[in-house]
C-alpha cells in the first residue's frame, strides 16, 4: 500500500479469500484492504495515538440518514455526553479533495452536528471547526484535543 502522511503505525494483516485484510481495533475485525480503508486505518491510528482520543468514544463506518437516504460516515468521536466531537471524512490516496469532499461532509454534518471535522486522502489532511451561528466552517492548523 501506499506511503501516507501520517507517522508509521503498525498494522495487523491477513489473506482472506485472495485478499488481504487489515484489522480495525475498533470494530474489533479484519475488513478488505482497499485505498480508502488504508487511509481509514491511519486516521483511527492517528486519533488514537497522537490525539489520545478513548477508543471507546471512536465509531467506525456506521449508517446515518441524510435528507431521508441511507449514507455512511468513516469516523466519528463522541464526546462524553454523547454529542458529536469529531467527524471524519477518509478518501482514497489517488482522490482529489475538493469543495465537493467539503460540501459531503457538511451535508453529514447537518444531521451529525459535530464541532470539528477532519477530510484526508491519507496525503492530506484539512481540519475546520464548525461556527454554527454562521453555518460556515473555520480551517484549523490541527486538532485539539479533547
Amino acid at each position: 500500500m501506499q506511503k501516507l502522511n501520517f507517522i508509521p503505525y503498525s498494522f495487523r494483516f491477513k489473506n482472506s479469500e485472495n485478499k488481504v485484510a487489515i484489522f480495525d481495533e475498533v470494530r474489533k475485525k479484519f475488513i478488505i484492504l482497499t485505498p480508502e480503508e488504508w487511509v481509514r486505518q491511519h486516521v483511527v491510528q492517528f486519533l488514537l495515538q497522537e490525539k489520545s482520543y478513548p477508543k471507546s468514544y471512536i465509531n467506525v463506518e456506521k449508517l446515518i440518514k441524510v435528507n431521508n437516504l441511507n449514507k455512511r460516515y468513516d469516523v466519528v468521536v463522541f464526546q462524553p455526553d454523547g454529542s458529536i466531537f469529531l467527524l471524519v471524512e477518509c478518501k482514497a490516496p489517488e482522490v482529489t479533495i475538493t469543495q465537493q469532499t467539503f460540501d459531503q461532509i457538511a451535508r453529514y454534518n447537518l444531521t451529525l452536528k459535530a464541532q470539528y471535522l477532519m477530510v484526508t486522502n491519507g496525503l492530506n489532511h484539512y481540519f475546520c471547526q464548525m461556527d454554527f451561528k454562521k453555518e460556515t466552517y473555520v480551517f484549523l492548523q490541527d486538532l485539539p484535543l479533547m
